[in-house]
């Protein structure tokens, strides 16, 4: 979900191939110094990294409204919201380097365009209903997602997502609280959150990444158990647990095709517009620039900060090495 359009590739054979297709599907987990293929390492690098870019740059759109929260309780929950995206981040950048690719790589690579981030992030927040839509939607769908990933196959990024899980779920329960005050609120207020809704139901549905049919990767990360399920079944999964909670709120789903199908259980709706999809991740989204510009001028701002700890760290070491000197 945090990982569209990431491709997998298998370019290793051999027994040691052989061995490690073997602990994967006895459920082991990969660490860091154990031998695995270059496209398993490949491949994890650019999952984790664009989990850990879509956590930084998510706090954009919401940091916003921390200042214009309508209480002081909500600007203090609205905050730890967002300290908590820039802990995710931390936490699968370190589970990145395990892999040997620095943070600054990394960070770079996201700045000149070479790594994406997720689709989400390039709508706009206009009201505050929005930051209640991201919660309940767009958190919603992450521990979707997420929560499977506790299960992957590499060892620091399943560990990683046992707390990452733990605190979304308080971001989709915080978000859905929101939206059930609206909802129950004044008539402007209602259709405030009926308007978040509407705009953001379809740009949560591509979060999971085009269809099966055309996630031709999907194979070989869920093979590496990298990917635990299929985009089409956790698209699916979010809409039986979402539709649901529209209702009980009061609020209408914006799909004419939307039905409960009582031979399957499941709800039928209607395909996202997957052209959509590939202009935003293509960069020619609502806020695509504005985004990316944000980041830029951060790293930009944060030079003197780097700058000043790689300092500290050499005469920190200085002092260490002519300690031991003296000792000597």
């Amino acid at each position: 979900m945090y990982a569209q359009m990431v491709k997998s590739e298998n370019t290793d054979n051999g027994p040691e191939l052989d061995a490690f297709q073997v602990r994967i599907d006895a459920g082991e987990k990969i660490e860091p110094k154990d031998w695995m293929p270059a496209g398993y390492r490949k491949t994890l690098i650019r999952q984790i990294s664009q989990h850990a870019h879509s956590e930084i740059v998510g706090q954009l759109p919401e940091g916003n409204w921390i200042t214009r929260a309508p209480t002081l309780e909500r600007k203090a929950i609205l905050l730890a919201k967002v300290q908590d995206e820039a802990g995710h981040g931390l936490y699968l950048y370190c589970a990145a380097e395990t892999l040997g690719v620095s943070r600054d790589e990394l960070t770079e690579m996201l700045l000149d365009g070479r790594m994406k981030y997720s689709s989400i992030f390039n709508y706009p927040t206009l009201t505050w209903a929005d930051i209640g839509a991201i919660g309940w939607l767009v958190d919603g769908a992450a521990i979707m997602n997420q929560v499977p990933l506790q299960r992957t196959s590499y060892g620091p990024y399943a560990r990683a997502m046992v707390r990452i899980c733990k605190e979304e779920s308080f971001h989709q329960r915080q978000g859905y609280d929101i939206m059930m005050k609206m909802a129950q609120g004044s008539d402007a207020q209602k259709r405030m959150a009926q308007d978040a809704l509407n705009r953001y139901w379809y740009p949560s549905l591509m979060m999971f990444g085009p269809s099966d049919k055309e996630s031709v990767h999907s194979a070989q990360s869920m093979k590496w158990r990298i990917k635990i399920n299929s985009n089409d079944e956790l698209r699916q999964k979010f809409v039986d647990q979402t539709v649901p909670q529209a209702e009980y709120l009061g609020l209408t789903v914006p799909d004419d095709n939307l039905r409960l199908n009582p031979e399957t259980g499941h709800y039928e709706f209607s395909e996202p517009d997957w052209s959509e999809f590939f202009e935003v991740l293509n960069g020619n989204g609502p806020c695509n620039k504005e985004r990316l510009e944000a980041r830029n001028k951060a790293w930009d701002d944060g030079q003197w900060v780097r700058d000043g700890m790689m300092a500290h760290a050499r005469k920190k070491a200085a002092r260490a090495a002519a300690s031991q000197v003296a000792a000597e």
